[in-house]
């Protein structure tokens, strides 16, 4: 003997949005596609004889960060 299903449809709720935003996808994405533009950037970048001010600001936040 065999147990019998349930073949009625269940109403979805109403006012429940189930649908992702457009953004909900594209950022994720964007970021992906950036942090893969900066690893695979040009291998042969040489640093400059100067100080820069990145280099400067990254020194100090080394600096900070050691106390």
């Amino acid at each position: 003997m065999s147990a019998r299903t349930d073949t009625s449809t269940r109403p979805l709720p109403t006012g429940v949005d189930t649908r992702l935003p457009w953004w909900a996808l594209a950022l994720p994405v964007a970021a992906f596609g950036v942090l893969l533009m900066l690893i695979a950037g040009p291998g042969g970048a040489q640093a400059t004889a100067g100080d820069t001010g990145v280099g400067r600001v990254l020194e100090q936040l080394q600096q900070t960060l050691a106390l």
